[in-house]
């Protein structure tokens, strides 16, 4: 498989061109650029987390749940890693774990249930 398009042009670059396939819900094509960049700059939080999206939105699931569990480990308060990472599971019907992210993401946002 020929890669060079994906792979082709600085980081930046890059990054815009795995926005733009995201944007145009393309998430498989966005993955592949997003799969080399996080390689290269894996301590980035934004270019893993659109992965994690791209491999959400294209049914990849445990590859989003991994990407998402690199993020929560760096980041305990990253709120939207936490709502991901719960609807990710979710959907993949391991509801008693995804209920511990929802909670806690729900609590980082300010979205107290009320008494």
């Amino acid at each position: 498989m020929d890669t060079t398009y994906y792979d082709h042009g600085t980081p930046a670059e890059r990054w815009e061109r795995a926005r733009t396939f995201f944007d145009a819900k393309d998430y498989a094509a966005a993955a592949r650029v997003l799969g080399g960049l996080v390689e290269e700059v894996p301590e980035q939080t934004g270019p893993r987390l659109l992965l994690a999206r791209s491999y959400y939105h294209s049914a990849q699931l445990r590859r989003a749940e991994s990407e998402l569990r690199v993020i929560v480990e760096r980041d305990p308060v990253e709120h939207y890693a936490r709502l991901m990472l719960g609807r990710t599971l979710e959907r993949q019907g391991r509801q008693d774990e995804a209920d511990t992210h929802l909670r806690i993401a729900s609590a980082l946002a300010g979205d107290f249930e009320q008494a």
